[in-house]
């Protein structure tokens, strides 16, 4: 038997018995352990809440504001939400981030340490859509002491994606201009908690969103020059759909919009048949999904003769590491644009 078509059976194999492991384990355990632990930690919320007494009753004003040097806390659920807001908040704002590189935010369980630091925080910012559908019962308790806000939520409904069964696609950051409404939206919720600042946010913000125009332009410039029949995106999970549209990319997901949907055989075949009819020369793993499923679609287009190479590691719900370009919203994104151009025009 052909050494490429054995290592494909290996592969695929390997890749399943992990999915089957999941199917076995998540109804049995995972899922009892996460609706313990969010029940605990609601009503952790709770009494923190009932204890507060009327400290955070009023979203407008400065409640919660005890932070060294006056600054507004704000805590959010990921990094492409703290980076701007970091950036657009300056020295008024202090900005922590619960989901850290590498970080899945569609699995993701909040920890005792995450509830003090939201209980801390003088407003919450999420990106929501069920993109961190597990927290949900969590910003509904902390909601009721200070303001919480689902930032994609603010776009209208005709601009999101939605998959074959009517899902939203929660994945936005990927679309500037809508990402831009919805860092809008947190600062105009800064704007009212602190008014006092409302022409710092608002000048900051101009300068910053120039900036994104500017990534913007350059994004679709360079894209523009991959060869119309190379334009096809594979990634581990359906979260470039934004991408796609804005870039004019076709893009293939094996998995769903989240990471929680399984990957099944007719999956991975029928994305071999499109990378052989349409000759793609490269798939992605992306820095928070397991790279097993494209590892099994790079073996199985070998084994019939493709040689589908691997184009290198997409930032996808999780940026890069605080401190490097990729760890910046900006940076994260232009390395994006840079691997996929390479790696799809072979230059």
């Amino acid at each position: 038997m052909d050494r490429h078509i054995i290592h494909f059976e290996h592969t695929m194999k390997e890749c399943f018995e992990c999915q089957e492991e999941k199917r076995v384990r998540k109804p049995m355990i995972t899922h009892t352990k996460k609706m313990m632990g969010t029940a605990v930690l609601a009503m952790s919320l709770l009494l923190s809440a009932c204890g507060s007494g009327n400290e955070g009753k009023e979203h407008g004003g400065k409640g919660h504001e005890a932070n060294e040097g006056g600054k507004i806390r704000i805590v959010t659920t990921i990094g492409q939400i703290a980076e701007p807001i970091s950036v657009i908040g300056g020295e008024r704002v202090e900005v922590q981030s619960l989901m850290g590189p590498g970080v899945d935010p569609h699995l993701y369980n909040a920890t005792q340490g995450d509830i003090q630091k939201l209980e801390k925080g003088d407003i919450v910012f999420y990106s929501g859509l069920h993109l961190e559908g597990n927290m949900t019962k969590i910003f509904e308790q902390i909601g009721k002491s200070r303001p919480v806000l689902g930032i994609a939520e603010s776009i209208p409904e005709d601009k999101l994606l939605k998959d074959d069964k009517g899902g939203i696609d929660p994945h936005v950051w990927f679309d500037i201009d809508l990402w831009k409404q919805s860092l809008d939206a947190a600062v105009e919720e800064m704007k009212k908690h602190s008014p006092d600042d409302a022409d710092y946010f608002d000048t900051n913000k101009a300068q910053y969103f120039a900036e994104l125009d500017k990534l913007k332009a350059e994004s679709q410039e360079k894209l523009s020059q991959i060869p119309q029949e190379q334009r096809v995106l594979v990634t581990a999970h359906d979260a470039f759909g934004y991408f796609g549209r804005l870039q004019g990319i076709d893009v293939v997901g094996l998995q769903g919009l989240s990471t929680e949907d399984e990957i099944g055989i007719s999956d991975i075949d029928d994305t071999i048949k499109l990378l052989m009819e349409y000759k793609v020369p490269a798939v992605f793993v992306e820095s928070s999904i397991n790279p097993a499923s494209i590892n099994a679609v790079i073996e199985g287009a070998a084994s019939k003769g493709l040689n589908v190479k691997l184009g290198g590691e997409l930032f996808s719900d999780a940026m890069g590491d605080e401190g490097t370009e990729e760890g910046t919203y900006l940076g994260m994104y232009r390395h994006n644009v840079e691997t996929i151009y390479h790696a799809l025009s072979g230059k």
